[in-house]
């Protein structure tokens, strides 16, 4: 009982607060997007679960102090992230959509997504290494090797062995975000950038229409995006339903349980809607109120993570909160743009919103070291110095 009520003075429940509407929210539209099909009827109801002991975990990580851990087995953190993606080896199948993004270990009856929990130990070593290199200069070469290093590792590996593209983003935009905020001198940046987009340019328009690769269903996703009448009954169609569900509702929606895409019993007329097109099912349902609702409801807990990050005891502390935000905002900003048309599908689910057990526990980790952060404050005597 003293734990819990040091949790209700110290911890950060006002982002629990935001993130179990989020998840309630949620559960809400993941009901109506599972009625058409019977054997989808349980989804609601593991949520609500998923939820229940998010719930738990994000109180019990409050309680951790992830700065301690990290100083003393950091290694530990970058073993376990590198062995959960190790998984994918014996026991990765494939999601549907040609990517081995799953894990099934023998005697459990749901998989997990070894990505999203490795994100995890990824954003923590990430911030344990940009403050480590501080005291020989963060923008020094070798110290940019490092942490390219560490992310090309996770990424490299994850690429390698599940073919998740998306998934292979999210890792890319934590760490350029960590540098950012990690004192990475700007003309790294532009040094870097201003290449790799000019060679995009030029091997989007000058190699690759001349090679085999032009139609390979990957491709294919992007191509879709800038050319919506590519492919309308292929690659494209996923992202044609999603806009005309999005578009239909209007205003105000056609109203929770009557959307026609979303109601439908034929899952060709809104494909993967309790997962990766939960927003266009919003759209169609809910309108564009019902949007906003969800798109300030993540904006409030992303805000929040900055905020706790501005108010760390530490630089590490900082790091850790603002990877974590970094990672909320590109999972929603890709996620939101797939179902917009402006984004090729690459298998992102909405944060907190969308069904799924792993998805749904990785966050509520995440949310739980946020609070820990908040929970362990600067010294009132230090906020004063600059």
């Amino acid at each position: 009982m003293d734990n819990l009520r040091d949790f209700f003075k110290k911890g950060d429940v006002l982002l629990l607060t935001l993130c179990v509407c989020a998840n309630l929210f949620g559960i809400a539209l993941v009901y109506s997007a599972t009625r058409y099909d019977p054997a989808l009827h349980s989804y609601p109801l593991k949520q609500a679960i998923f939820l229940c002991l998010g719930i738990v975990i994000y109180i019990v990580i409050t309680f951790v102090d992830l700065e301690f851990l990290l100083e003393k087995w950091w290694k530990v953190f970058l073993v376990l992230g590198l062995a959960i993606i190790l998984l994918l080896l014996p026991f990765g199948r494939d999601d549907g959509t040609g990517n081995r993004s799953w894990v099934f270990l023998p005697g459990l009856s749901t998989g997990f997504q070894p990505g999203e929990m490795a994100k995890l130990a990824y954003i923590c070593v990430l911030a344990w290494l940009i403050n480590h290199q501080r005291s020989f200069g963060v923008s020094r070469f070798t110290s940019l090797l490092k942490y390219a290093g560490l992310t090309m590792l996770f990424a490299g590996m994850l690429a390698a062995l599940s073919g998740d593209y998306g998934m292979v983003l999210v890792y890319l935009f934590i760490f350029v975000i960590m540098a950012w905020v990690g004192g990475v001198q700007k003309r790294w940046f532009l040094g870097v950038g201003i290449p790799l987009v000019a060679g995009v340019i030029l091997l989007w328009n000058f190699v690759l229409p001349h090679t085999k690769f032009w139609t390979d269903y990957r491709i294919m996703r992007f191509r879709v995006v800038f050319d919506h009448s590519l492919d309308p009954l292929g690659r494209g169609w996923q992202q044609s339903r999603s806009l005309l569900a999005i578009g239909s509702g209007q205003i105000t929606g056609m109203g929770y349980l009557h959307g026609k895409q979303t109601q439908s019993a034929l899952s060709q007329n809104l494909p993967a809607r309790h997962t990766d097109f939960i927003f266009s099912v919003c759209g169609e349902e809910l309108g564009l109120l019902g949007c906003c609702v969800v798109l300030l409801l993540l904006f409030a807990i992303i805000l929040r993570c900055v905020w706790v990050s501005r108010q760390a005891k530490s630089r590490m502390s900082a790091y850790i909160a603002m990877g974590i935000a970094a990672m909320l905002m590109i999972q929603t900003i890709l996620n939101v743009g797939m179902c917009l048309y402006v984004a090729p599908v690459i298998g992102l689910t909405l944060p907190f919103f969308s069904y799924g057990g792993s998805s749904t526990l990785t966050l509520f980790v995440a949310m739980g070291m946020v609070s820990g952060i908040k929970m362990r404050p600067l010294p009132s005597w230090l906020k004063d110095r600059t």
